[in-house]
């Protein structure tokens, strides 16, 4: 009887000690510990180590520049050293091509500075965008949106609510073809020579009208003509809009060749610019080349929104 009972105690105490959640979490540790040690005693995790400081580039925050006003930041990377070295661990050397990197955040963003006009994208950033306000010129729209989607490329679209107000489907085709659409203004005035009570309308309606049309809010308001004082810029802040105005300008209003065109802006642009459009005949029919040209510059295409996001295109 005694042998019996000792028996089962030793059977149920090597029971509770292999099914014991403690031991289960002791052994776990003890693996974890083994293969983190197995880790750094590696030569290839050591390479990982070593070589990481190398390939990381501090964050860059946003700023208010003397010449470009507002400038959005730009995130850092920093190598993840455990996801690079199982990226790596296969083939047991370092290669340099499959180092993982996660992105660092600057410290102070866009949205932390005062309002301020943004003429330019981060100068880091490999992307540009189309600024294309609206307020005419709808025989040219349907070239161009053709144009934009055989590239696949998107643009953003500042719209004037007066238009939006007669051209309900053309505002809904632009946003149904992936375009961004922003704030141009009701009626085109010249911003700077409004009262605060005008300029707020202005936006406003503009707003529930791109809205209505829509379903998208607007983000960005772009002045036309360029004219704004520092109020305006308030309002829009006030508003949860920020103001955008160019890097490069077409000036493709006065009509120049599709060769002059091209040449006015690939003679300028660069990381972050933003290219100032309308939809007229000499932006319809230089827009083929000129995105092939600004491809083969090493730069993306893409709309204001992600011109300003803080996201690094990592190679």
């Amino acid at each position: 009887m005694k042998k019996l009972s000792m028996v089962a105690f030793l059977v149920i105490a090597a029971w509770f000690s292999v099914n014991n959640p403690l031991v289960d979490t002791y052994v776990s540790s003890l693996k974890g510990n083994a293969l983190t040690v197995g880790k750094q005693e590696n030569s290839l995790y050591q390479s990982i180590v070593k070589n990481a400081p190398t390939y990381e580039i501090p964050p860059s925050d946003a700023k208010i520049d003397r010449v470009w006003k507002a400038i959005p930041g730009y995130n850092g990377i920093k190598v993840d050293i455990d996801a690079s070295y199982k990226n790596m661990k296969k083939n047991g050397i370092f290669v340099e091509k499959k180092l993982v990197y996660k992105q660092i955040e600057p410290a102070i963003h866009l949205k932390d500075l005062p309002p301020s006009p943004i003429y330019r994208g981060h100068p880091d950033k490999p992307m540009v965008s189309f600024i294309i306000n609206v307020a005419w010129g709808n025989e040219y729209l349907p070239e161009i949106l053709a144009t934009l989607k055989s590239h696949q490329v998107t643009a953003s679209f500042f719209l004037e609510g007066n238009w939006v107000k007669n051209n309900p489907d053309l505002a809904k085709m632009i946003v149904s073809a992936g375009h961004e659409v922003g704030n141009h203004s009701y009626s085109h005035p010249n911003m700077q020579k409004l009262n605060a009570i005008q300029t707020r309308d202005q936006m406003v309606r503009t707003n529930e009208v791109i809205e209505a049309a829509t379903g998208k809010k607007s983000v960005w308001f772009a002045p036309p003509s360029g004219s704004y004082r520092d109020e305006t810029v308030k309002i829009a802040a006030e508003l949860n809009m920020k103001t955008v105005m160019w890097t490069v300008d077409t000036i493709d209003w006065q009509k120049p060749s599709p060769d002059q065109l091209i040449n006015r802006v690939i003679t300028k642009i660069d990381n972050g610019s933003m290219v100032l459009m309308h939809p007229t005949e000499s932006t319809a029919k230089s827009l083929n080349r000129l995105i092939t040209l600004i491809k083969e510059k090493g730069l993306q295409i893409s709309i204001v929104s992600d011109l300003m996001s803080e996201e690094r295109m990592v190679k």
